[in-house]
């Protein structure tokens, strides 16, 4: 409220002749969608709201107005940047204890990569990826998709090619392949990488293949202590768990029982009992697929782990956008509502449009795979050529303009170029964008800013990764030696070395 007084006019509470009707329920209510038009505002609410003074909006589908508007409001478009970058923001513990993981990151003495891998069970279910992963962890995208496909949310088929869908550049990237990524890109294997995201589909296991490329992967676990995490959840009462004892067996004279009524002998032996369901097997949220093909209804614990994802999500947020450079596993590109990668995106390009944002062309690097899925560790060198030739054009306006054209129809917010930003005069500083470029609609796809106040300020310089790292397939990869170090990397040991720092705190 304090940021907007000077865009919109906001009040506390009705005034006293409004109240009474509005507990009667007599004002209208809309639910407008996300891709409506200003025609609609103007057609139909505007009328309603002349008429009863009072309406209601319910925003429930993320957003409210189509993401593209004509030049006459782009006013509107910056008044959109203004309350997602400016007015909305994190709880101030949770900024704090952010900052302080960024903090304790840039301690280091060297620069740092966010990196998302976008694995979540839902959007491997809503694209068709589960043949990506292997046994239980297939099914249950699976019973997900069926779901989705039951509730109207998807109208697909359940059984797809998941080969197919990531050759379309339709399924995130994995771990591994991303770590290949970068190293033909010429990161060292010394390169210090933050893993983004609470929830990674596949555990901890789909990260093994990056970790043994880069050691120094680290997440909110290493960097933030229990107390912090703790006082950040707030008090929580304790909540039984659900032990999964198995179910008691017959008794001696049940058997009995059965036995004589099982007919004329010689008779088969009886099959072996069922195998008890043991504790280990029946934690976490997949537990219930041990036992039924229905999923269950969240439990309380499955509640209270959903909201502690959320606030661990805002501080990942965080220290991405801090990031030297981020590079997304997986982005929407306009099929839904921007996920965590597009919304740092758009908000890295917001802040600093020079900033080290790769924005790669999935289905261009699943052709690139294709061609050395059978030896994917030792490329030939043209093979690295290539990518880094794409990557390094994703960093610049190829990559700007692609997102432009793919994710801003449906998200403004992942792509807030030029509305919500400027140019300056000076060709010589960094942060100058290139040459305009419009679309076949008329829009600028790149370029188009107004100029810049003269008040403003500019000339940072974004941090830089070295980039003069031997070749990807001349160059080993030096792991540390469990015996030495308990299987943990040399950042880790260095903060656990560090007097300040106690993770267990």
């Amino acid at each position: 409220m304090a940021t907007l007084k000077n865009d919109v006019i906001i009040v506390k509470i009705l005034p006293k002749n409004l109240q009474a009707a509005r507990k009667r329920n007599e004002f209208p209510t809309f639910k407008p969608k996300k891709s409506a038009s200003p025609n609609f505002y103007i057609t139909e609410i505007l009328p309603k709201l002349k008429k009863s003074k009072v309406i209601g909006l319910v925003i429930a589908d993320g957003g409210c107005l189509q993401s593209i508007l004509p030049p006459s409001m782009s006013e509107f478009q910056r008044l959109r940047c203004r309350v997602t970058f400016h007015a909305l923001q994190f709880r101030t513990e949770i900024q704090v204890l952010g900052h302080k993981m960024v903090k304790r990151l840039r301690s280091l003495g060297q620069p740092f990569l966010a990196f998302h891998p976008g694995l979540v069970r839902d959007t491997l279910a809503y694209h068709g990826c589960s043949e990506l992963f292997q046994d239980i962890h297939t099914e249950l995208i699976q019973s997900r998709r069926a779901q989705m496909i039951k509730q109207g949310i998807l109208n697909e088929e359940l059984n797809v090619d998941s080969h197919l869908r990531r050759d379309n550049g339709s399924c995130p990237l994995m771990p591994e392949e991303v770590g290949l990524l970068l190293r033909a890109m010429g990161y060292s294997s010394s390169t210090l990488i933050y893993v983004a995201g609470s929830e990674i589909f596949g555990g901890q296991r789909v990260l093994i293949p990056m970790r043994a490329i880069f050691p120094n992967l680290v997440d909110h676990t290493i960097l933030s202590r229990k107390k912090e995490l703790s006082d950040l959840f707030g008090a929580e009462m304790p909540l039984s768990f659900d032990h999964g004892q198995p179910s008691p067996g017959k008794s001696e004279e049940e058997l009995k029982e059965e036995w004589k009524k099982a007919g004329p002998r010689p008779r088969p032996l009886p099959p072996p009992p069922d195998r008890p369901i043991y504790q280990h097997e029946k934690e976490g949220w997949y537990g219930w697929i041990m036992e039924t093909n229905t999923e269950p209804d969240p439990s309380p614990v499955d509640l209270r782990m959903q909201a502690h994802r959320l606030i661990l999500d805002a501080l990942d947020y965080i220290v991405s956008v801090e990031a030297d450079a981020f590079f997304p596993g997986f982005q929407n590109d306009g099929n839904k509502w921007p996920d965590f990668s597009s919304l740092v995106m758009g908000q890295r390009l917001y802040e600093s449009a020079s900033s080290r944002t790769y924005r790669p062309d999935r289905k261009v690097l699943a052709e690139f795979f294709n061609m050395v899925r059978d030896d994917m560790y030792h490329p030939k060198r043209n093979w690295t050529l290539l990518v880094r030739d794409h990557l390094n054009k994703s960093l610049r306006e190829d990559g700007l303009m692609r997102e432009s054209l793919s994710s801003k129809p449906t998200s403004f917010l992942s792509h807030p170029l030029p509305e919500c930003s400027c140019r300056i005069p000076s060709g010589e500083d960094i942060n100058q964008l290139g040459p305009q470029l419009k679309g076949d609609d008329g829009r600028f796809l790149y370029g188009g800013e107004d100029e810049c106040p003269k008040w403003m300020e500019h000339g940072q310089k974004a941090v830089s990764f070295d980039d003069s790292a031997s070749d990807y397939e001349n160059e080993n990869v030096e792991l540390q030696e469990s015996d030495d170090t308990g299987g943990k990397s040399s950042l880790t040991l260095s903060l656990e070395q560090d007097e300040e720092w106690d993770p267990n705190d």
